[in-house]
């Protein structure tokens, strides 16, 4: 990932931020992901009063990604604010993991960032291969 799309992505993440629905926690985040055809697509955390409904930034903005018909993802941002940047829960993890997103921009509202790949976040990622065979992986 080159410095234009990180700072591109970023750019996104923070602005899908200021949308967030964080009445409970207050702790507003932002993600945006980038396709395969160079296309973006942003999300921000969306909570609920039952805590198990809330709804990351980063699958929200995978999920629009997906349900737009793009399959192929291949970078992500997440921003929040706090001082050092900002992981992914273990959720978001596996279900970048499951659309092959290489590698995240993890970033703070202070100016800080890391990039990672998906491995370093979830080495041990249960694939497709686990459910139908390493042969079926390929499809």
């Amino acid at each position: 990932m080159d410095q234009d799309t990180a700072d591109k992505l970023i750019a996104e993440a923070v602005q899908a931020r200021e949308n967030a629905y964080a009445p409970y926690s207050k702790f507003k985040v932002g993600a945006a992901v980038v396709t395969g055809k160079g296309k973006l697509y942003s999300g921000c955390n969306i909570e609920n009063a039952s805590y198990s409904l809330c709804t990351c930034a980063e699958r929200t903005a995978i999920v629009k990604a997906v349900s737009s018909g793009e399959k192929n993802l291949r970078w992500m941002a997440v921003v929040a604010d706090t001082a050092q940047p900002v992981a992914p829960c273990g959720a978001c993890r596996q279900l970048m993991a499951e659309f092959g997103i290489e590698k995240i921009v993890m970033a703070s509202t202070a100016g800080q960032r890391k990039i990672v790949s998906v491995t370093e976040l979830l080495p041990y990622s249960f694939n497709p291969s686990m459910l139908l065979g390493e042969e079926l992986h390929s499809e």
